[in-house]
């Protein structure tokens, strides 16, 4: 069998020596606990000796170590006796228990105990003497005494290795907790910064562009000062975050988020900075006047305005963008629209792709939709729309 290829335990080893030299002690000093049996003399070392045996695979074998110790245990009645034979099967009855099958861990005590109970019974039928139910006391003590002990270290280990499972797996959690709020905070850092300095970006490489390409002073004037707006409204909006990830803000006001109400200065930038390309940005409102919607709403909504403004400053040809919002039972729907096409005069800004991944998770976030692609127009133009519908979880209120 593979359980006998496995070395001893040290702490087995040590138990099997002790008891084995123990046994011979008494042996050698006369000490026995009956007589007068037919099998006396030397007879009382072949049980001593297979039961330190069984001790070397108490942990291995338990179930085998059992049931050959019981019939160790069973001939040393026929002999003179030996008490480190009893006290080593009580520690093979134990061993069993402890490191058996869960299921022969349940056997084993209520067998024990019904045998104990039976075995008192019997020899009180037999004997017709009180004295009888000493026996069984004495087979409870050496059978059932240690099954029990055994389940009870057993439960006991079993629930401190449950215990440090869950504290194993609530760390994990928290682990990946952590993670997924570093990682959800990372990416709502990328899109903060990519929708507050694109659009000064923006502007600033498409003026820069045309400064450079066209030898005019006029036009270079215009271009310069457009960039030194834009810069400057960049580098405050760059402050204003990095004063947040430092949180250097404290004892001052916080920086308030962008809200609807500043759409309208929006719009006057963008159609400063789209006019070297032809570009003409419009507002359509038709909220109720004085309608309130969440701040989360309300920043989700800027942003993505922001943003499809700063596309359309770099991608759109020339003619008219208009940015549309409506208020739609307990949605906020926000479209903006451009002219699409693959001719557009004046310089261009590279694009990466993340404006529109930002939108979409703005929108995500909040439990909405957000769609965006070419679709024909009402004159049969092509134009670029962008539409996201923003559900409004809080009250409303109107003042």
């Amino acid at each position: 069998m593979n359980l006998f290829r496995r070395r001893p335990h040290r702490h087995d080893v040590i138990i099997a020596v002790v008891g084995l030299l123990t046994g011979l002690a008494g042996w050698a000093l006369g000490l026995h606990t009956q007589g007068g049996h037919p099998f006396g003399g030397a007879w009382v070392l072949l049980p001593l000796v297979v039961t330190a045996a069984l001790e070397l695979v108490r942990r291995t074998a338990p179930r085998f170590a059992l049931v050959t110790g019981t019939f160790a245990i069973i001939a040393d009645q026929f002999t003179l006796g030996s008490v480190v034979t009893v006290l080593m099967f009580t520690d093979l009855v134990y061993a069993a228990v402890l490191y058996g099958t869960p299921a022969a861990a349940r056997r084993i005590p209520v067998t024990t105990g019904l045998l104990s109970v039976a075995v008192a019974i019997g020899f009180l039928a037999w004997l017709h003497k009180p004295e009888a139910l000493l026996i069984g006391l004495l087979t409870g003590l050496v059978s059932f005494a240690p099954a029990t002990t055994g389940a009870l270290v057993r439960n006991h280990r079993d629930a401190a290795e449950a215990a440090t499972l869950r504290a194993e797996q609530t760390a994990l959690l928290a682990e990946i907790d952590r993670t997924q709020a570093v990682v959800a905070e990372r990416a709502r850092m990328a899109r903060e910064l990519h929708d507050m300095v694109a659009n000064h970006l923006s502007a600033i490489a498409i003026h820069s562009t045309a400064a450079l390409s066209l030898d005019d002073p006029a036009t270079t004037r215009q271009a310069l000062t457009v960039i030194r707006t834009n810069s400057v409204d960049g580098l405050a909006e760059m402050r204003r975050l990095i004063g947040l990830l430092r949180d250097s803000g404290a004892g001052r006001a916080p920086a308030a988020a962008p809200t609807l109400a500043g759409l309208d200065a929006l719009i006057a930038q963008a159609r400063t900075n789209g006019a070297s390309s032809g570009l003409d940005f419009t507002l359509d409102d038709t909220r109720p006047e004085g309608a309130a919607l969440p701040a989360p709403v309300e920043l989700a909504a800027y942003r993505i305005v922001q943003e499809s403004l700063t596309n359309a400053l770099k991608h759109a040809s020339p003619g008219t963008v208009t940015a549309a919002l409506a208020h739609t039972g307990r949605a906020l729907t926000v479209r903006v629209t451009s002219p699409y096409g693959e001719e557009r005069p004046g310089p261009r800004a590279p694009g990466s792709g993340a404006g529109l991944v930002g939108m979409r998770e703005r929108a995500v976030l909040l439990g909405g939709t957000f769609e965006s692609g070419p679709e024909p127009g009402d004159d049969g133009t092509k134009i670029w729309r962008v539409r996201a519908e923003l559900p409004i979880q809080e009250s409303e209120s109107t003042t």
